[in-house]
C-alpha cells in the first residue's frame, strides 16, 4: 500500500456556525429513557427546542446537549446503545449514500464529504504503512469534543464498514485524549486495544479493511436505503434497455461525484468501447444519460419533504447547493424549492433522518 498524506475532507471556506439536529436523535434518546426536554434543560437550552422544524444549533450548543446526555445517562457505553437505537429511528443521507459505495474506503469518503458540506465537523484522514487513521476537527469549537460524541462517531464509522462489507471489522486501535474512565464498554464494543491519555482522538483501521468491497446485495443493508435509491437495484434486474440500466448504475454512483464511463462499464460487465457503441445504437449519449439520471433521482429525492436541499445535492454528487440549484434550473426551469411548492411537497424543515453525530 502506498503512503498517502494526511488530508481533511472539507471545503476551503467556513460558513456560519450552525448544525442540523435530526428528529431521530430525539426519538432515539426517548427510546432509551432520556426525555428530550430533560436533556435540553440540563444543557440550559429551551426545553421545547426539539419540537422545532429546523433544529439549528451552534457547535457549543450541540456540545452542551451531548454533555447533558452523558450526565443524565450515567452510562459509559451509552453511545453504543444510542447507535443500536438508530436502527429504529432511521439513518442519515450520508449513511444512505455510503450504502452504494464500491468499498469501505469509498463509503468513508462519502460520509466525510457529506459532513464537509457544513464545515462544522471535519474529518481528517492519514494513511501510511498499512494504517488508516481517522480523526476530526471542529473549527468553531472553543472546548473539547464531548466524550460520547467521539464514541458515537467512531462507532458509527465502524458499523458502516461492518454492515457494508459483511465482515466483523476490528480496528487496529483507538486513541482517546481523555483518561481511562474504567469499565469494559469500549473494549467490548470495538474489540481492539484502547489507548487513553493519547495526543489525539483517533480511530485507526487497517488499510486492507478499507479496500474490502461492499457487495451491494445484502438484503439487510439495502433495507436501510431510501426508496428512491433502493428501487435502482430492482430496475437493474428488470430486463430494461441498456440506456435504462446505465441510468440505474449512475444513480447509485452519483453520491461519489461525477461517475466515469469506465466505472459504469465495469459495473455492467462491458468494455468501455462496447458500452459507448451500444449507447449510441440506442440513440443517446453517456452525457445525456447522466443528466437524465440526475434529474430523475433529484425529483424522487425532492419528493421526500424531510430531505434537506443540501442533502439532496450531496446524493446527486454536487459539491454545494449552488451548483445543485443551477443544475436543477436546467432540468426544470425553476428552483428546487419552487418545484416542491408546485408539486405539493410540504416542507418539514431541515432534519436529518438519523443520529446527531
Amino acid at each position: 500500500m502506498s503512503e498517502r498524506s494526511a488530508k481533511t475532507a472539507a471545503p476551503a471556506g467556513l460558513p456560519v456556525d450552525r448544525l442540523k439536529v435530526p428528529q431521530a436523535f430525539w426519538r432515539s434518546l426517548d427510546h432509551l429513557g432520556l426525555r428530550p426536554a430533560a436533556v435540553l434543560r440540563q444543557a440550559r437550552l429551551p426545553a421545547t427546542l426539539h419540537l422545532g422544524g429546523t433544529g439549528l444549533l451552534t457547535t457549543a450548543q450541540m456540545f452542551a446537549i451531548w454533555q447533558a446526555v452523558e450526565a443524565l445517562s450515567g452510562d459509559l457505553g451509552f453511545a453504543f446503545r444510542l447507535l443500536e437505537a438508530s436502527d429504529e429511528a432511521g439513518h442519515q443521507p450520508a449513511f444512505l449514500a455510503a450504502c452504494y459505495a464500491a468499498d469501505y474506503r469509498d463509503a468513508v469518503s462519502r460520509v466525510a464529504r457529506f459532513k464537509g458540506l457544513g464545515a462544522c465537523e471535519l474529518f481528517r484522514f492519514d494513511e501510511r504503512h498499512g494504517e488508516f487513521a481517522v480523526s476530526k476537527d471542529w473549527p468553531h469549537a472553543s472546548e473539547p469534543e464531548p466524550a460520547l460524541l467521539i464514541d458515537m462517531s467512531f462507532a458509527y464509522l465502524l458499523e458502516l464498514g461492518r454492515r457494508g462489507t459483511g465482515h466483523p471489522i476490528v480496528p487496529l486501535r483507538i486513541d482517546y485524549e481523555r483518561p481511562d474512565p474504567g469499565g469494559h464498554a469500549h473494549r467490548t464494543h470495538f474489540g481492539c486495544p484502547i489507548r487513553w491519555n493519547a495526543p489525539r482522538n483517533t480511530l485507526v483501521l487497517r488499510s486492507s479493511d478499507l479496500d474490502r468491497p461492499f457487495p451491494g446485495h445484502n438484503r439487510e443493508f439495502l433495507d436501510l436505503l431510501t426508496p428512491a435509491l433502493a428501487a435502482a437495484l430492482g430496475e437493474l434486474r428488470a430486463g430494461s434497455t441498456l440506456a435504462e440500466q446505465v441510468k440505474v448504475v449512475l444513480k447509485r454512483a452519483l453520491a461519489s461525484g461525477r461517475p466515469e464511463v469506465a466505472a459504469v462499464a465495469r459495473e455492467l460487465g462491458l468494455s468501455e468501447r462496447t458500452l459507448q457503441r451500444r449507447i449510441t445504437d440506442e440513440g443517446t449519449t453517456f452525457r445525456t444519460l447522466l443528466a437524465e439520471a440526475r434529474g430523475e433521482l433529484g425529483r424522487q429525492l425532492l419528493s421526500d419533504p424531510s430531505m434537506g436541499l443540501d442533502e439532496v445535492a450531496c446524493l446527486l454528487g454536487y459539491q454545494d447547493t449552488s451548483s445543485f440549484h443551477r443544475g436543477f434550473r436546467e432540468w426544470e426551469g425553476t428552483t428546487p424549492s419552487h418545484w416542491r411548492a408546485i408539486n405539493g411537497v410540504g416542507a418539514q424543515g431541515h432534519t436529518f433522518p438519523a443520529l446527531l453525530h
